[in-house]
């Protein structure tokens, strides 16, 4: 009994050292805000955070929006990020420049606004 409370303990721990892990925040971010207006290539709007890779004149950017329950609370669901979809996204770059790559705090469709974290406004 007391082998499979530790091998449960220890199992427990693990998990969530990876979700913590898995979950890294806004700390890559450069801090200031930036908008980005391209075309949709692909979608995944999976776990941890959803992603989109965005073509904006002719540069491949990454682009991340929030975690599943965010972005449904926001209205935002794979069919509106279709390939091929022009998306305008404000939110935070990646400190690095040369990444290519920002976090979403709000996303644009035609005349729609997806507020993915409005309590960064």
């Amino acid at each position: 009994m007391r082998l499979k409370l530790i091998a449960a303990a220890f199992t427990a721990f693990a998990f969530s050292a990876v979700a913590a892990l898995a979950h890294h925040g806004w700390s890559w971010t450069s801090g200031g805000n930036i908008e980005l207006t391209g075309v949709v290539e692909t979608v995944n709007l999976g776990m941890p955070h959803g992603v989109v890779t965005v073509n904006a004149e002719g540069e491949v950017w990454t682009v991340e929006v929030g975690q599943p329950w965010r972005n449904e609370r926001a209205g935002l669901t794979e069919g509106d990020l279709a390939p091929g979809v022009e998306i305008r996204a404000v939110g935070e770059p990646a400190a690095d420049p040369s990444a290519r790559l920002m976090k979403a705090e709000r996303l644009f469709i035609g005349d729609r606004e997806y507020p993915l974290y409005p309590e960064r406004d």
